[in-house]
């Protein structure tokens, strides 16, 4: 197997991952969203701040992970990148 047949394999390969990893993204945006909801009914419709105050902390830590998921995609899909364009 020649060393660029082993690099387009490990692009694929990393590339699948990236794929993996914006679906994943996906839903926790999605998590994101339906959280939100949730605080909002409790902290309005249904009056319960100390369930509310406890939603807002999940809400904070799914929010860092979406953050820090969509910039390990961004420079994961910049290094690939910059193997494919080195190879070529």
């Amino acid at each position: 197997m020649t060393e660029n047949t082993i690099e387009t394999s490990t692009i694929k390969k990393s590339r699948d991952i990236i794929s993996q990893l914006k679906e994943m993204g996906h839903y926790s945006k999605n998590n994101i969203e339906k959280l939100s909801q949730f605080w909002l009914q409790l902290e309005g419709e249904l009056d319960q701040k100390p369930y509310a105050e406890r939603l807002s902390k999940l809400l904070n830590h799914e929010s860092r992970f979406h953050e820090e998921l969509e910039s390990l995609v961004s420079d994961y899909e910049i290094e690939c990148n910059r193997i494919e364009n080195e190879a070529s």
